[in-house]
């Protein structure tokens, strides 16, 4: 079990959202990978990922490439066991340049609780390092840290 559980209320969505920022913001591939069905179907951006094992080679792979990630997700909608939610994420390469990734996702739960489906949408916009708005040192975002919304996002 994985909660909060299906069918998803605008409190149980928003805190789903927020323990899976959490967990991407631990930049751990395998504790983020937990979060999923074995079988899990993943769309992120044009890449096809089937299942936990290559959620794990996925994410190694994305936390190599994109350094001092800090990301925020926000709900959109929600109803029965599935959520959609936007977010925005910084990241810098090995050359130093700043990237702020933006997109969409559309999620679907089992009963469990455990996302067995993951559409992903994904925008990169270069920015300058003064241009940034996440801030906090690398891990879970500051509860009282402004959201997409209130930073314009």
């Amino acid at each position: 079990m994985r909660p909060p559980l299906p069918p998803f209320t605008a409190e149980s969505a928003a805190q789903k959202a927020r323990l899976a920022e959490d967990a991407w913001n631990s930049r751990d591939p395998a504790r983020v990978s937990l979060a999923y069905t074995p079988d899990s179907r993943w769309r992120n951006r044009a890449e096809f990922i089937h299942g936990r094992d290559e959620i794990v080679l996925f994410l190694t792979r994305k936390w190599q490439r994109e350094l001092d990630y800090r990301l925020v997700k926000e709900v959109w909608a929600w109803q029965g066991d599935r959520i959609a939610v936007r977010f925005a994420y910084e990241w810098h390469d090995a050359d130093g340049q700043w990237y702020r990734s933006y997109g969409n996702e559309n999620w679907a739960f089992d009963e469990n609780g455990l996302m067995r489906e993951r559409i992903a949408s994904i925008n990169d916009l270069k920015i300058a390092p003064e241009e940034r708005k996440f801030h906090w040192p690398l891990g879970t975002r500051p509860s009282d840290s402004p959201s997409l919304t209130e930073l314009g996002l």
